[in-house]
């Protein structure tokens, strides 16, 4: 029995002559938070909207908890959306922006103040109350907006992406808020970003979308270990992508030279793409396999990031030692440190 909370059947979306969406589908787990990552343009957002209710499909159905809500309004749907623009209502107070849903239902005073009270304790606004929005930092009126969108109880939180307008150590701090608050309610979260870091941190499943096509679907460490395609692999963090041979199961040549690794399945001498994270290479003077020069070196904080030009490819090396421009070196690497995937024609 599926676990979808909500299911995009044969989607197609157009606008004017584009094709942003063609007969797409997908399933969301219920309880998970899901991200959807892509580069501008992917379509992503297109499909957040069309969950939302804001856009409606052109073909197909969508799905939520096996009932047809395909043209049903965003105020019919038992979901919530936190735009990157927060839209908050800047002659009201925090109180009233939060309550704003609940009082336009004509619910109980009482219980509103309840509910208030209970979602900005949950974003660490307690107190707030009264305070003007305008007076509020970024960080804290992204808060709001997502305290006005959980205090009406929706099944599933649409977030645009909201950390888009702060500034790299508070989208950093919130991520972990996000994650926390999904987890403490349980209710599932779709969100929308470009940023791979964001999806790595925060969710349980990511969809990776290129040109209104799912790449791949899975937990963040299958996407980054196992990227089944070239556009994955450059997509979440940074890789070297060099062309290989697979000569049998569990042997592949790199370079001209033959490294073990754990792929099998592919037809015996068939050429194939060959991912090695920058973090997994070694150098080894005695051992190494790949002969190269290193052509420049950027400190980075945690590591140095050096290029080395080795047979005909640049490379991108990430390692806590230093080797300086101009040394020769040796490349290794370990079996599950190769990951193969095919070619696409």
């Amino acid at each position: 029995m599926s676990n979808a909370i909500i299911e995009l059947k044969n989607i197609s979306k157009s606008f004017g002559e584009e094709d942003i969406l063609e007969n797409f589908s997908v399933e969301i787990e219920r309880h998970a938070f899901v991200t959807i990552l892509g580069p501008s343009g992917c379509g992503k957002t297109t499909m957040l909207r069309l969950i939302g209710g804001f856009e409606v499909p052109d073909e197909g159905q969508i799905l939520f908890d096996g009932e047809d809500i395909t043209s049903l309004p965003p105020y019919k749907r038992r979901l919530n959306t936190v735009f990157q623009k927060y839209a908050l209502f800047p002659h009201m107070n925090v109180f009233d922006n939060v309550a704003f849903g609940l009082t336009i239902k004509k619910v109980d005073k009482k219980i509103i103040k309840e509910k208030v009270s209970e979602v900005l304790k949950l974003v660490n606004l307690s107190g707030f109350e009264k305070r003007s929005v305008d007076s509020l930092s970024g960080g804290q009126q992204q808060r709001i907006a997502i305290a006005r969108a959980l205090v009406n109880e929706p099944e599933v939180l649409l977030l645009d992406e909201p950390l888009g307008a702060l500034d790299l150590k508070l989208r950093q701090e919130m991520q972990l808020e996000l994650k926390k608050i999904q987890t403490k309610l349980g209710i599932t979260f779709i969100y929308v970003t470009h940023d791979q870091e964001e999806a790595l941190t925060m969710s349980d499943e990511v969809i990776v979308m290129n040109n209104g096509k799912i790449q791949q679907k899975g937990s963040p460490i299958d996407i980054y270990n196992e990227p089944q395609n070239a556009f994955v692999a450059s997509f979440i963090g940074e890789s070297n992508i060099i062309d290989g041979i697979m000569q049998k199961d569990f042997l592949v040549e790199i370079a001209g030279t033959e490294f073990e690794c754990l792929d099998k399945g592919f037809d015996d001498n068939e050429p194939v793409d060959v991912v090695i994270r920058p973090e997994d290479i070694k150098f080894d003077k005695q051992n190494g396999k790949i002969p190269g020069v290193v052509n420049s070196v950027i400190f980075k904080g945690v590591h140095y990031e050096m290029r080395i030009t080795a047979a005909d490819f640049d490379w991108i090396v990430q390692s806590t030692t230093m080797e300086p421009e101009g040394t020769e070196v040796y490349l290794d690497f370990y079996p599950n440190d190769i990951h193969i995937m095919k070619k696409v024609k």
